[in-house]
């Protein structure tokens, strides 16, 4: 048997996909434990129990500052700038997707502008975004919004391209507007490419938010992770990171199982992630 034909079951895969973690674990432990022989007092890789003490706390005690709990407050204030920041850009890239890729004119229009949009580097714009908007949540939320939007919108066209040029004659033949096509036959074929592009779209996302959030911000994951760093509290940003990576899992995972469900025609591999 070939090795590109064979297939492990369900308990075998299951510890494939698990042994990659351990092995992060593991390579942790032994180069914790290597520092901290050499200097007890090592800031750079903890001991596991302390990252696990520093975590606890993190989450159940509250800000003598504040009186916050600030691994809630912080989740709390970058969940809202994620979700709106994605949120706004997935419903401009549906409707500038479809738009571009069902009209000639307006693909004639916004094609080649989004396309040279899409390769200015988000974090470019930052300074500009920070002038334009001020420090507040505004600008925060318009990187997220400028980092991935063109993405989406040149993905989504092209998916609405490749719709069989056969059902949008036939459906005109029998009468149909535009905005029925764009609504019964359009829209629900490009709508699983829309979750999808939006799964991919979340690793930068992060990226645009934490970067916002370490320059100007009160509260927020990337505010935290920037504020200690200046004292070396690996112990606080360890948590932190391996709580945005969970958080951003747990995004992913949703996406893909609402996909699953409401779409389900569009996931007939096994494989598909």
């Amino acid at each position: 048997m070939r090795a590109l034909n064979y297939r492990p079951g369900r308990g075998l895969a299951a510890c494939l996909a698990i042994l990659p973690f351990v092995a992060i674990v593991l390579v942790y432990v032994v180069a914790s434990d290597a520092r901290r022989a050499d200097n007890p007092n090592d800031k750079l890789l903890p001991a596991p129990t302390r990252l696990v003490e520093r975590s606890v706390a993190l989450a159940t005690e509250p800000s003598r500052r504040t009186g916050e709990i600030l691994l809630w407050a912080d989740t709390a204030a970058s969940l809202q700038r994620l979700s709106i920041g994605v949120g706004l850009a997935a419903l401009i890239g549906l409707v500038f997707g479809v738009a571009i890729g069902l009209f000639p004119a307006v693909r004639a229009l916004f094609a080649s502008f989004t396309a040279v949009v899409s390769l200015i580097p988000p974090m470019a714009m930052l300074p500009i975004l920070f002038i334009a908007f001020g420090l507040g949540e505004t600008s925060k939320i318009m990187l997220i919004l400028f980092g991935i939007t063109p993405f989406l919108i040149r993905d989504l066209s092209q998916r609405t391209l490749e719709i069989p040029h056969e059902q949008i004659v036939k459906a005109q033949t029998l009468g149909a507007s535009s905005w029925q096509i764009i609504t019964r036959i359009a829209v629900p074929q490009v709508f699983p490419r829309l979750i999808q592009s939006v799964r991919l779209a979340l690793g930068p996302a992060w990226l645009f938010l934490i970067a916002s959030e370490a320059i100007a911000a009160q509260a927020g994951l990337g505010y935290r992770i920037f504020l200690v760093r200046r004292y070396l509290a690996m112990d606080v940003i360890l948590p932190y990171v391996f709580w945005i990576t969970v958080l951003a899992f747990l995004f992913d995972w949703a996406l893909r199982l609402m996909s699953r469900h409401a779409f389900d025609w569009a996931h007939r591999s096994g494989d598909s992630l």
